[in-house]
């Protein structure tokens, strides 16, 4: 999987997990050179509290349009600092 905004590859990998639709990127699949660290947090009663970046590209910004769970409730340990996006992100094979 791939995902891209802007004309750039913020992410690829082979070994994303699926979770209620949304693929989400091993650690080690992140070109960590898009992504700023957010203030934004938001709390899943299962997955627990997620944490956000803001992915700048080619010289705009995509606020809060990834996210992540740094310390995962147990049910959803397998995602556990994996990112995944939404806000216009395009996820593709």
């Amino acid at each position: 999987m791939k995902a891209t905004w802007n004309g750039a590859v913020l992410a690829e990998s082979d070994r994303t997990e699926v979770v209620e639709g949304n693929h989400y990127f091993p650690p080690d699949a992140i070109n960590t050179q898009y992504f700023t660290p957010s203030p934004t947090h938001s709390v899943c009663p299962w997955k627990g509290t997620a944490s956000y970046y803001t992915v700048e590209a080619n010289g705009q910004q995509n606020r809060d349009a990834a996210w992540y769970y740094p310390q995962a409730k147990d049910a959803a340990k397998n995602i556990e600092g994996y990112v995944s996006f939404w806000k216009g992100v395009k996820v593709e094979p």
